[in-house]
């Protein structure tokens, strides 16, 4: 028993560390703690809840969202992520203060 709860307890840290360093990529245009308007044109991120997140980072792989016309740089963003790669991002960018 005491291996399993130590295992859940890694996993749950290597999710938070995933989302860190997910976020790494993201930090360039949207600032350490998601405070910028991407290439002065984006929507700020930060304070953004995980849901809202994944919901965006989901539309833009799809195709499907194009807000202030970040659409086609955002999908080549996204095209990678996985949908846990999006969950972790999406804690990530909520717990950002």
């Amino acid at each position: 028993m005491k291996t399993l709860i130590a295992i859940l307890g890694l996993t749950a840290m290597l999710s938070a560390a995933d989302g860190g360093a997910l976020y790494q990529k993201c930090a360039a245009c949207h600032g350490l703690k998601g405070e910028k308007a991407a290439l002065g044109k984006s929507e700020v991120i930060g304070g953004w809840g995980s849901a809202k997140v994944v919901d965006a980072l989901k539309g833009y792989k799809a195709g499907m969202r194009n807000t202030k016309g970040m659409g086609a740089l955002m999908k080549g963003q996204t095209a990678s992520l996985s949908d846990g790669d999006m969950k972790a991002l999406g804690d990530h960018i909520a717990g950002l203060k």
